[in-house]
């Protein structure tokens, strides 16, 4: 492997000259605001597809006690959560494709390494 830097390596460096000069103050980066979901929005998001807690969190690949606990508002999703909660709320077939149609049932995912 040689030392000459590809494109892409180029492109990294540069985001993260940028990082760091937003944490040292030095630049400002756009940012987006993502929704923090009340529970009440999450428990709307679910039943809108008409489906229990263990069916939503199976076909979007999210924890079902942690979806149980956000509907009845014990915890906040995290940031991840929250993105993917606002992308399964307006486009959530992007999400299916994005994860395999056939993501049912995550046990029966052959993708993984066993």
């Amino acid at each position: 492997m040689g030392t000459e830097r590809t494109g892409l390596g180029q492109d990294i460096e540069s985001a993260l000259g940028e990082v760091l000069a937003h944490v040292r103050g030095e630049k400002e980066l756009p940012c987006r605001i993502v929704d923090d979901p009340a529970a009440g929005r999450i428990i709307a998001l679910r039943k809108r597809f008409r489906l229990s807690r263990q069916k939503f969190a199976d076909r979007f690949c999210l924890d079902v006690r942690a979806l149980q606990e956000w509907e009845q508002g014990r915890r906040v999703p995290d940031r991840a959560a929250r993105v993917l909660l606002t992308v399964i709320d307006r486009n959530p077939e992007a999400v299916v494709r994005a994860l395999g149609e056939d993501r049912g049932d995550r046990r029966t995912d052959q993708s993984l390494p066993s």
